[in-house]
């Protein structure tokens, strides 16, 4: 390699990773609001969850981020589903594991409105989100390099976060996309900033959903951690928003997206902390 491709390498390294410490990582997806907000399963209370139209739903509200589930068909098709079987949210029964994308694609989702709503598949919600929304991805069951190359086929590498739940995917999605950013819960036994430390460089990580202890706040923040706690639930309310905010966090996943950009605007908090580009 030449010294020119060396020196436009070296650029290009330096727009996909940002040095913090001891450990580089992955900058998050661009957002336009400082405070983020990240409909879970989409606007879901409005729609089904993890479908098309509440994903839509999402991008007409001005959210920042859609959270999707990731799962796996018999013949290897990925597509959008929590659970991991298709009983009660759909009108059928059985694992999607167990199921074939044709069988899964004939079913509806579980509606009120008599609209009928199908389970939709990973590339479909990539482009319904391209260039409109990022996408959280609960990666739940599903084979990383195919998730990643739908990613790259998208053209949705950086506007997307992963969520990891188990070491095997994170090993895997290091491995194979080292510029898309990760986050996965932390051990609720760090109490200390060496600890935190310790656990970061030993898995680097670009955004959790959760506090090991309030002190380690600040830590997480010179650690490049952005936080984006979780507060989806029934009863959501502005005294639930406030108390997760005044921990100094980044972002918030809930149930009820309208509700929360609205207190978030009447405020003056939607631009009140700087997220994206740590």
């Amino acid at each position: 390699m030449n010294l020119k491709k060396v020196f436009l390498t070296l650029i290009l390294m330096s727009f996909i990773s940002i040095t913090f410490g001891q450990r580089t990582i992955v900058p998050l997806p661009k957002c336009k609001n400082g405070f983020i907000v990240i409909a879970h399963r989409g606007s879901h209370l409005v729609k089904p969850e993890n479908s098309i139209a509440a994903m839509e739903e999402a991008i007409e509200l001005g959210v920042d981020y859609v959270e999707i589930d990731l799962r796996t068909t018999r013949d290897g098709h990925l597509v959008l589903m929590h659970n991991e079987t298709v009983d009660g949210t759909t009108n059928g029964k059985g694992r999607i594991q167990d199921l074939t994308l044709d069988e899964v694609q004939k079913l509806s989702l579980n509606v009120k409105d008599g609209k009928q709503y199908r389970v939709p598949g990973f590339i479909e919600a990539l482009k319904t989100c391209k260039n409109r929304i990022n996408i959280y991805l609960d990666f739940k069951a599903a084979n990383v390099l195919k998730a990643y190359q739908e990613i790259q086929a998208a053209g949705m590498q950086k506007q997307v976060l992963v969520y990891i739940n188990k070491t095997d995917d994170y090993k895997s999605w290091r491995a194979l996309a080292p510029q898309l950013p990760l986050m996965s819960g932390l051990p609720k036994s760090i109490k200390t900033k060496e600890e935190l430390a310790a656990v970061l460089q030993q898995m680097p990580l670009e955004a959790t959903d959760n506090i090991p202890n309030p002190m380690l706040v600040e830590a997480m923040r010179e650690n490049g951690l952005s936080i984006f706690l979780d507060v989806q639930m029934a009863n959501e309310d502005p005294i639930k928003w406030k108390a997760a905010m005044d921990k100094g966090i980044q972002g918030l996943q809930t149930d009820h997206p309208a509700a929360l950009i609205q207190y978030l605007k009447t405020n003056q908090l939607r631009n009140g902390l700087k997220v994206s580009g740590l």
